[in-house]
């Protein structure tokens, strides 16, 4: 199995745009995540998933100071590599990033204080095997912070029957690589199965006008399987093409509302 088999979004140039895109897109909902934990300076803290843009290393560097560290994994190559040339650039000198798998780190078992991720469970298959063992690298009193999708209410209204055979198409291919689009309503139970206390959740949702980068974000997933939806008989390749460009008209008029997935922020403490 290769590595674009196991992230359901493959690892293409463009899905690495799309996620330096959504890592500005989605800092004042990591910083208000973040607040919530309360990280103290000196801190040791990870981002599971930081992605070649660096996820929230940034952020997390500013909140452990100087005398703290934070580790970024990742288990592209490629998106390592971008993720450190972009420490690099920024001088985040308590930040390092490691290849490794989410399920699988192979670090230190109870070696950070702090523990992130964030759209990581919803792109990979056994989900529940990524939430053990990032509850196994946190220290007892350590913190545990979630940001998770769930597809529920991600639609456009007027209903477009491209959107929805589009999703047929999208469900049944995430099925077959054993990848659940509504995980994040689960990832409260998954970490308190794990062990995790005084558990917080807060859902996040939005509306996407006209113009916003994410109004075509379906269009963008559908755009990253494409070539194996069809290679592996999901859809033909002309209805894929005609469904497409239906679906994109429709995201064009401005009249069209777009429903972003629901969005939930987990948080507790290892006791």
């Amino acid at each position: 199995m290769t590595e674009s088999d196991v992230y359901l979004l493959g690892r293409s140039q463009m899905e690495e745009e799309r996620l330096r895109k959504q890592v500005q897109e989605l800092a004042g909902e990591a910083r208000w995540l973040l607040d919530q934990l309360q990280i103290r300076p000196g801190a040791r803290a990870i981002d599971v998933g930081c992605g070649p843009q660096g996820g929230v290393l940034d952020l997390l560097s500013e909140r452990v100071g100087p005398h703290g560290t934070v580790v970024g994994l990742d288990k592209s190559k490629e998106f390592v590599a971008s993720a450190r040339e972009l420490v690099a650039a920024r001088q985040l000198a308590n930040v390092e990033v490691v290849q490794g798998d989410a399920k699988a780190t192979h670090l230190p078992r109870e070696s950070f204080d702090v523990v992130f991720s964030r759209l990581v469970l919803v792109n990979i298959p056994e989900p529940e095997q990524a939430v053990e063992e990032m509850v196994s690298l946190l220290r007892p009193g350590g913190v545990i912070a979630s940001h998770e999708a769930d597809y529920l209410p991600h639609m456009c209204d007027p209903p477009c029957p491209a959107w929805d055979r589009l999703f047929e198409i999208f469900q049944a291919y995430s099925r077959a690589k054993g990848v659940d689009l509504f995980v994040g309503r689960r990832t409260h139970r998954m970490l308190r199965d794990a062990g995790i206390v005084e558990l917080q959740v807060n859902p996040v949702i939005h509306v996407y006008p006209p113009g916003h980068h994410r109004r075509s974000i379906f269009l963008d997933f559908i755009q990253n399987i494409r070539d194996v939806a069809i290679r592996e008989g999901f859809v033909k390749e002309g209805e894929l093409s005609a469904l497409m460009q239906e679906l994109r008209s429709h995201l064009d008029n401005a009249n069209t509302l777009v429903v972003s997935h629901l969005f939930f922020q987990v948080w507790g403490r290892k006791p």
